[in-house]
């Protein structure tokens, strides 16, 4: 990656961290990126609402345009988190309670860094980089994967920053690289009744605490292909009134599976379960779902690829032991066509995503930017995977 595009990739992802904006807020995040291809590329921008993507086509230097080379595609992600910053950074985040604390300000600036490299240098065939929103509620996956098919894209590539990993280092996932998840809401709603006489009510916190512990129960691994995790989130209950009993409840959790058969199973289980305790304590019994996403899945081919791009440049590869429990919706990309999500080590020292001491480390940028251009030289398959 020449410097001076790197120069003004940091520039940029300085830019975005002070701007931190949550999923579908992402106004002035989505303009700057695109004020910015505008500025220092040539490239076409498709404004798709909450999301964009740049284009470039061969078509200038010793590159032209062929209907026989199949469409590639890069994705990055660009909404930030609802936590403080808390470190001092000269390019901290100007709004309390937000901040880039994922590294998706670093993702985008990387596919930023790259969508300059390809329109100065060229390339065999049309890139498309998709600058997607509402990654961390896994609702942009689902909307932007629907361009894999009205363009015809053959193979898609995306990556994620991994601190605790070496700098620079490449891992990669055949088949299942990252869990399913689906954020769980049971509601349950009894009968209110007198502090002093709460027999003549029906309370929920009963059933609650009941399905709170069976959870260890329901998520045993031997009733299951792979791993399955149930987290709990939250537990609403009652009013601040000490002269009631408790009559409406609510059980918050966020179940996650290596398989999307095990998530389909545990989410019954589950399911259940509530309904046994809600017919035992007589309660109304509710369910819904948030934040859904299958796991995700690579294609081999498109991982070998990053496996041997990543050789060729001299990187260190490493090999993750399996996939994920962090939940991808890149995974809607990859249901489309054919794909891989990669990670890059963001340094053995670096503090982990989602906790306010984190910051992308904007030394991997060049490392991704390279393997890109690798990935981007790779011939592709005529159709989807």
């Amino acid at each position: 990656m020449e410097k001076r595009h790197l120069d003004l990739a940091v520039a940029l992802r300085h830019e975005l961290h002070q701007h931190p904006e949550l999923a579908y807020q992402e106004l002035w995040t989505k303009e700057r990126l695109i004020s910015f291809l505008h500025q220092h590329s040539s490239l076409e921008v498709v404004d798709r609402g909450h999301w964009f993507y740049a284009l470039y086509r061969p078509g200038k230097g010793r590159y032209r345009a062929g209907k026989d080379r199949p469409n590639i595609a890069f994705r990055a992600d660009f909404d930030a988190l609802p936590i403080d910053e808390t470190i001092s950074l000269p390019y901290g985040s100007r709004f309390p309670g937000v901040a880039h604390k994922c590294g998706h300000d670093g993702h985008s600036a990387s596919l930023a860094g790259f969508a300059l490299d390809v329109d100065e240098h060229g390339a065999d065939k049309d890139i498309y980089f998709v600058f997607q929103h509402a990654e961390e509620t896994v609702q942009g996956g689902f909307e932007c994967a629907l361009l894999m098919e009205e363009e015809h894209i053959a193979e898609v590539f995306a990556y994620h920053n991994v601190p605790g990993m070496p700098a620079h280092s490449i891992a990669v996932v055949d088949d299942i690289a990252s869990c399913g998840s689906t954020g769980m809401i049971i509601t349950l709603t009894g009968i209110p009744a007198h502090a002093s006489q709460p027999e003549d009510g029906r309370n929920p916190c009963f059933a609650i605490a009941e399905i709170i512990n069976s959870i260890s129960a329901l998520t045993d691994p031997a009733q299951y292909k792979g791993l399955v995790l149930c987290t709990i989130i939250r537990i609403d209950a009652g009013k601040e009134a000490f002269g009631m009993s408790a009559s409406e409840g609510r059980l918050l959790l966020t179940i996650r599976s290596q398989f999307d058969n095990d998530l389909e199973d545990l989410k019954k289980r589950i399911q259940e379960k509530t309904r046994e305790k809600a017919e035992r304590y007589g309660l109304i019994y509710g369910f819904d779902f948030r934040d859904s996403v299958p796991a995700l899945r690579n294609h081999r081919e498109s991982a070998a690829k990053v496996r041997n791009a990543a050789r060729r440049l001299g990187f260190s590869m490493l090999e993750a032991g399996g996939p994920a429990r962090g939940s991808e919706d890149f995974a809607w990309y990859t249901k489309r066509t054919r794909g891989a999500m990669f990670w890059v080590g963001a340094g053995e020292g670096c503090s982990p995503i989602h906790t306010p001491e984190f910051d992308f480390n904007d030394e991997i940028i060049p490392t991704v930017v390279d393997l890109y251009r690798a990935l981007a030289e790779e011939p592709v398959e005529p159709g989807r995977g």
